[in-house]
């Protein structure tokens, strides 16, 4: 279980199954409550410890045994889910992903036949586009599986002596240490029953043993919480690394972000939270290139291939981080990319189960072999049925590695590896014939329509469109009778920005991106593919009294409990508002803040016009005219769900009510 599974890999697609379930399961006869409340606040430790009582009780046999099932993946135990899986499908529960989950449960215990005869189910259920494509993929990844395991690595590999039963992995040799991520904080972490994640060194008494392990510093040391994969910089003096998933319901961060720490002297400085991290997303992972001018890291972020991809993020001369780059689909994919490493010749070392794989996560090298980039799986003993990941090279003959794998000492193992003086292949200076390539040489030409409607969809023409194509500006167009612009070509990783501008009409911006919407190799089946992509962008006549979310995209913005202060989440969207006002300055507009019903209405109130004016005050600072925004506080008068006063409710429930919202409130003459 690695690092970034086992701190998350609860995506939004999980809180769906979660609303269908428990919605069916809302009874007096329903599973126990207290079961229920661990599974939704991803205590699947304790939710296993509760529904294992239920199940051998024999209640709600379908339900128990789905919802262990679940519990032992989303923990990233997913080799003990199979058996639950079985039973709950063979007592009727009805679950569309049921037959992908356990498809891959299969492959994890190495059962490739029934990992087909699975996959093959769940296609036949006609998934969503995604699900598709990721089963297609896997199904045709299965084939690839006899060559790999045919395929060896030119090393001999052993466990790391100093391994415990606890968690050890994303070993770094640095200096005559091993730094390294345990389980071996004081706490224990809800998710999976272990103690939380923190990142430690041990004396090296040879290169594959180590002697007593402690914390690497007490600055590096959040009390429940999972800290973990530091990344150094040569001199050793600054590290990256990924720090979330306390495990409470009210941690304002529940996901993970990247932080960043220096040292001087002995002392390691206070963590500070990098700007490049998503507050709604998994960051993680990091590694630093080779001239330390590029951050490598891995993220869910939306927009990416699928899954966890891999970003990169150039540093300039004064160590700040620019913006993050998804690596493409040659490397990414629909599936799982996380754990990079750059060598010293600059090969890029990651893991993913995206690309044909053994088991879970395997271990794989990209390089450059002219202008293309090729991907090689590393053979075995490298790679294993179980999870294989967190490479890192000591030296050119010899490094660690991270698993999973049958027969370790204890939940994720180290282990060493030393080339064996055999064709060092994947990690010779030159790249040689890739056996095993991911690479096909099949092209596809993307394009992009766009079309220009008004409300009711009707095509506007006339509409003089403002274009912007990776940062360039390009001739603007104006729509036709049909409302459509000229064909634009695409390329991958292309990112376009789009403002209309029409008489009697809000000024629009829109965008487009290629991330994500690349068709994986693997999937062509001619030489050549044409794709068009159509875009509509609406355009708007302003309305008195209209909410600025239906018009353009941007959210409302959110606050933290008993707080007025903007958050950087709330700033991207009030950015957008500046932006917003700067294209229409015939506007006026009230920011309308709220609050959780938490408190009295009366201090509910004047927390409400606080927010507003914190907001407000946000704007004025960027340039806009105070007399085009009034600030307005609802208090608790206006919440949007059933948590009012002496309603139990979650604290994501409470959240949705402490807002602020925009909307027109006056139209000037131009």
């Amino acid at each position: 279980m690695t690092f970034a599974t086992r701190i998350t890999y609860v995506k939004s697609l999980i809180f769906v199954f979660l609303t269908i379930i428990f919605a069916a399961c809302h009874s007096d006869k329903s599973i126990s409550k207290l079961a229920q409340k661990h599974f939704e606040k991803g205590e699947y430790e304790l939710a296993i410890r509760e529904l294992s009582i239920l199940k051998n009780k024999g209640i709600e046999v379908e339900q128990t045994h789905f919802l262990l099932g679940e519990s032992y993946r989303l923990s990233n135990r997913i080799t003990q889910s199979l058996p639950y899986y079985q039973v709950a499908k063979s007592k009727g529960f009805a679950d569309k992903m049921l037959p992908f989950h356990m498809a891959m449960a299969a492959k994890s215990m190495g059962n490739y036949e029934l990992t087909k005869e699975y996959l093959t189910e769940f296609l036949r259920s006609k998934p969503n586009r995604a699900m598709q494509i990721k089963s297609e993929i896997e199904l045709e990844n299965l084939s690839e599986i006899p060559k790999l395991l045919s395929k060896s690595s030119p090393v001999s590999l052993i466990p790391l002596q100093g391994n415990t039963a606890q968690t050890e992995f994303d070993a770094k040799k640095i200096g005559n240490e091993l730094v390294y991520t345990s389980s071996s904080k004081p706490g224990i972490y809800k998710n999976n029953g272990l103690p939380f994640l923190g990142i430690v060194k041990a004396p090296l008494k040879s290169e594959s043993e180590i002697g007593k392990a402690e914390m690497l510093s007490p600055n590096l040391f959040k009390e429940n919480a999972n800290d973990g994969s530091p990344a150094f910089t040569k001199d050793g003096k600054t590290v990256v690394f990924a720090r979330g998933n306390t495990g409470k319901s009210k941690d304002p961060s529940p996901d993970v972000d990247l932080y960043i720490s220096t040292k001087n002297g002995t002392t390691w400085s206070e963590p500070e939270r990098i700007a490049i991290s998503d507050s709604l997303a998994w960051d993680g992972s990091p590694a630093y290139s080779v001239d330390e001018r590029t951050l490598y890291f891995s993220s869910n972020r939306r927009g990416g291939k699928g899954g966890l991809d891999l970003y990169r993020v150039p540093i300039d001369n004064s160590g700040r981080f620019g913006r993050p780059i998804n690596l493409g689909s040659v490397i990414n994919t629909p599936g799982d990319e996380i754990f990079p490493f750059v060598s010293a010749n600059g090969k890029l070392y990651f893991s993913s189960n995206g690309h044909p794989s053994i088991g879970g996560l395997d271990l794989f090298v990209a390089s450059r072999n002219e202008n293309e980039i090729v991907v090689e799986h590393l053979g075995v003993p490298m790679n294993s049925i179980g999870d294989d990941f967190a490479i890192s090279l000591s030296d050119s003959t010899q490094g660690y590695l991270s698993s999973n794998r049958p027969g370790g000492k204890g939940d994720d193992d180290i282990y060493y590896f030393k080339s064996s003086g055999a064709e060092d292949r994947w990690w010779s200076s030159d790249p040689a014939p890739m056996v095993d390539t991911t690479v096909i040489a099949k092209r596809v030409n993307y394009n992009l329509q766009v079309k220009v409607i008004d409300a009711l969809g009707k095509a506007l023409e006339a509409v003089k469109v403002s274009i912007r194509k990776n940062g360039q500006s390009a001739e603007a167009e104006k729509s036709n009778s049909n409302g459509l612009l000229e064909i634009i070509p695409l390329e991958e990783n292309d990112e376009l920005a789009f403002k209309l501008e029409k008489e009697d009409y809000l000024t629009a911006r829109s965008s487009f991106s290629m991330e994500g919407k690349e068709i994986p190799k693997s999937l062509l089946k001619k030489d050549v593919t044409d794709t068009t992509y159509v875009v509509q962008i609406q355009m708007d006549r302003p309305e008195i009294g209209k909410e600025i979310s239906k018009l353009f995209e941007v959210n409302s913005i959110y606050y933290d409990l008993d707080k007025a202060d903007i958050r950087p989440d709330a700033a991207e969207e009030l950015d957008k508002i500046v932006q917003f006002l700067t294209d229409n300055p015939q506007m006026n507009l009230e920011l309308g803040a709220h609050t959780d019903a938490r408190a009295s209405a009366a201090y509910n109130l004047k927390l409400s016009q606080r927010r507003a004016e914190s907001a407000v005050k946000y704007i004025i600072q960027r340039g806009v005219s105070n007399d085009r925004i009034k600030p307005k506080g609802y208090g608790e008068t206006q919440l949007i769900n059933e948590c009012a006063d002496g309603v139990d409710c979650p604290e994501d429930m409470h959240q949705q009510n402490r807002r602020t919202e925009f909307k027109i409130i006056k139209i000037n003459a131009e």
